[in-house]
Formats: structure tokens, sequence, C-alpha cells
């Protein structure tokens, strides 16, 4: 499991022109789900994601997290990142979990951010999506 993340004043996606998740200040997640990725695997990403400290504190020293600020997450699922461009230029995708599995641990992942973060948006499994965000920082992470 792969998770980009972006510290975001504001982030929204969008599918076919309806806004199906927005927030302001916490976190773009875009979550890939691996072949071989089981629910241990999200249960430890969320919980390295809820007490990640990547804001400000009084001091402006990089030490407080997204429970500490009130944030909220933006979940968005994305197969790309498990593209493997080694040979030739058309990325492969065979490192990346079958939609069924990938879906299932999505959704898992999200129900587990639940447990630490009140408030998680989201965009739509398989869609076309449109991301915005102004990222705040800029600031991104990766967890594997």
């Amino acid at each position: 499991m792969k998770a980009v993340i972006q510290r975001v004043s504001g982030a929204s996606v969008t599918v076919e022109g309806q806004i199906t998740g927005r927030i302001g200040r916490g976190y773009l997640v875009l979550l890939g789900v691996g072949k071989d990725d089981t629910r241990a695997d999200a249960d430890r990403i969320a919980k390295k994601l809820a007490g990640l400290r990547i804001f400000p504190d009084e001091n402006d020293k990089i030490n407080r997290s997204l429970l500490d600020v009130g944030g909220s997450l933006l979940v968005v699922s994305q197969f790309t990142l498990y593209a493997d461009c080694r040979k030739g230029n058309r990325p492969g995708f065979s490192n990346a979990a079958d939609p069924g599995l990938a879906e299932e641990l999505y959704e898992y992942f999200m129900e587990k951010c639940r447990e630490y973060v009140p408030v998680v948006e989201h965009g739509v499994f398989g869609a076309h999506m449109e991301v915005s965000l102004i990222n705040d920082g800029p600031f991104t992470v990766i967890l594997e």
C-alpha cells in the first residue's frame, strides 16, 4: 500500500461535475493498493497517518499532528501509484491490486481512518476524478 500525503489548506474531488468530497485544513491522501496488500497494511498506514506530525506548532516547528489541529482527510484511490515505468514509455500496472481487492482495502482504509479522524471525505473508487487542492507548504510525504 502506498499513500501520498499532501498537507492542504483545502481540497476537493469532483466526479461528473459533482463534488463528492471536500475538506478544509488537513491531508489529501492519494492511496494506491498493491496486489500483495492486506488489512494489516491498511491498519498500519491509517495509524501512522493519524499520528504523523507535519503541522507547525506555535513556534513554527513541525510538531503537530492532524488530530492536534482538528484536521480532516480526503482520500482518493489512485492505482497509478503502482505504475512501473522501467520498460518502454507506457507504464505497466501489474503490481497494482485487482479492482475487487483494491476497492475492499480502500473502503477498509477509510473505515480505519475514521477511528482516528472524525472527518474522512473521499472520491469515487474507479471513477474519473478531478482533484483540486491548495497544497500548504508545499508539504508532501509518502508512506509505504
